[in-house]
């Protein structure tokens, strides 16, 4: 059976992205303490105006991902594949989207917050390039996070 994958923008507050966000607020929820949980909620994915993107298999919603942008980089915001979804390279097929989109709009840098105890997302992250670097931004030094970063364009 052939498989079509499909990425697509859509606003954060969509019933797919919702269920989704939801299940990735789920997933981390008993694995990180309150203070250590950084995610951004629908309504401060929407303030912030992060481009937030919904990756499809044969229509049904499987993950999702974003990216906000500052003046000197941008970061992605709340990657999540439902596990039905895992081990399928969508996790990978969204990175990459995400870079060409930084890319086509001149953004040279991207950076990510990620739990230490997301081993998946940590290879996916390191496989996509990502390196990892000190807090940056608004984080501050936390035992349970790891930041990351890698160029892109003419600096990667």
């Amino acid at each position: 059976m052939r498989m079509e994958i499909t990425i697509q923008a859509e606003r954060p507050d969509s019933s797919d992205a919702l269920a989704l966000i939801g299940e990735l607020e789920a997933e981390l929820e008993p694995l990180y303490p309150p203070e250590s949980q950084h995610g951004y909620s629908v309504e401060q994915l929407i303030a912030a105006g992060v481009a937030f993107f919904v990756v499809r298999v044969n229509g049904e919603a499987a993950g999702c991902g974003g990216i906000q942008f500052y003046p000197d980089y941008g970061e992605l915001k709340r990657m999540y594949v439902r596990p039905a979804f895992r081990g399928m390279g969508l996790a990978g097929r969204l990175i990459n989207h995400l870079i060409s989109f930084a890319a086509e709009r001149q953004c040279r840098l991207l950076r990510l917050e990620t739990g230490i105890l997301q081993d998946a997302a940590i290879r996916c992250y390191e496989k996509a390039g990502f390196y990892r670097i000190g807090p940056f931004g608004p984080y501050t030094d936390d035992p349970l996070s790891l930041f990351y970063e890698r160029p892109i364009g003419a600096q990667a």
